[in-house]
């Protein structure tokens, strides 16, 4: 059953001006990858490929010139399942992470008869839902402010909100003000510093943070500084989970020693980045032989690869809500049956739309 893959551009619109402490974001370029079977016309595996510049490592101008090379392979060299699924195991995609996403999202996607029913379980079937946060977005502090309003009058029990683009001052302003509203008993805070902090301010940074209450803050400080990160994990008073630092560390013994030396409280697994849902289930593995927590987070994919990770994250008993819910930002989504409804993910009775072509 020899494959063949193609691949479709399309740059999604945000809805307002996405900043992070890396710079504003207006639109994003992602790649729909379509596989198909000769033997089985008419059904189609979808996967997206969604880089983020800044933050992935193959978010590269070569991007779209590998991606077409790509589907010229699989064509030229008559791919069976087999030969894609070496493919997939092998290191020929490894500086490539959200291409091997796709690449595995459009397999599952198409040996479940192309239907984006990737894994069989009680959320892809509609009986459970995940529970997620509300993403508060930096900006001015009436924007966040509004944010947060509309968050909580939604139902959310947990938010998180991406600091470090205001003065310091303000962000603990906007935390106390939350505070006032809704203790830690009926709402859940996380903080996203995105390597925001100096190392030699974080920690007195964190301790005017802890006074909040928070679940955790992702990445306090610069990914790549591993002496500082490992004493900030043990002395810290909010709970720290690495996101950008597992980004590019996809050998297994690397992947060990980075948990064994830092002792973060969580990781954060964004499939796109660390390079698909074989690799996130890897680095579950690894942190929970170590007692380190865990969740998953979107990438800003479209509803396509939110709902890749939305059935893979399913597969796990959750018991903490997930950064699922990035579907909702962009003017021109691909219409889905994924809904949100009180802080929870659900994948409803709405049909899919047609993808760009």
């Amino acid at each position: 059953m020899p494959l063949f893959l193609t691949v479709t551009p399309h740059q999604l619109q945000f809805k307002f001006d996405a900043r992070t402490s890396r710079g504003a974001m207006r639109t994003h370029q992602v790649y729909y990858l379509h596989l198909h079977d000769s033997d089985r016309p008419g059904i189609i595996g979808v996967g997206e490929c969604a880089p983020l510049p800044g933050l992935s490592i193959d978010a590269r101008p070569d991007l779209a010139s590998k991606l077409n090379q790509l589907s010229e392979d699989v064509r030229q060299r008559q791919f069976t399942a087999d030969e894609l699924q070496m493919l997939l195991k092998s290191d020929e995609l490894v500086e490539w992470p959200s291409i091997r996403f796709a690449l595995e999202s459009a397999w599952l996607d198409l040996h479940q008869g192309g239907r984006k029913i990737l894994f069989e379980n009680d959320f892809s079937q509609g009986t459970t839902g995940i529970p997620i946060n509300g993403l508060v977005w930096m900006g001015e502090k009436d924007f966040m402010q509004q944010q947060i309003s509309m968050k909580l009058d939604e139902g959310y029990t947990c938010l998180k909100l991406k600091i470090g683009s205001l003065d310091f001052a303000t962000e603990l302003d906007i935390l106390h003000q939350i505070r006032e509203v809704a203790g830690p008993e009926n709402l859940t805070i996380r903080v996203d510093a995105n390597g925001a902090f100096a190392p030699d301010e974080a920690f007195r940074k964190l301790e005017r943070l802890a006074r909040y209450s928070l679940h955790s803050i992702e990445q306090p400080i610069r990914q790549g500084q591993p002496e500082q990160m490992q004493q900030l994990c043990a002395y810290t008073p909010v709970p720290i989970a690495l996101d950008e630092e597992l980004i590019g560390v996809q050998d297994a013994t690397k992947q060990v020693a980075l948990l064994d030396f830092i002792k973060p409280q969580y990781i954060i697994l964004k499939p796109t980045l660390v390079g698909g849902l074989q690799a996130s289930a890897d680095w579950i593995d690894m942190a929970v032989q170590r007692d380190i927590g865990w969740w998953m987070t979107s990438a800003l994919e479209s509803n396509i690869g939110l709902n890749a990770i939305s059935q893979f994250t399913a597969n796990y008993a959750i018991d903490m809500p997930q950064g699922l819910g990035t579907g909702q930002l962009y003017h021109n989504n691909v219409a889905s049956p994924l809904q949100i409804d009180k802080g929870w993910l659900r994948y409803g009775d709405g049909s899919w739309g047609e993808l760009p072509q």
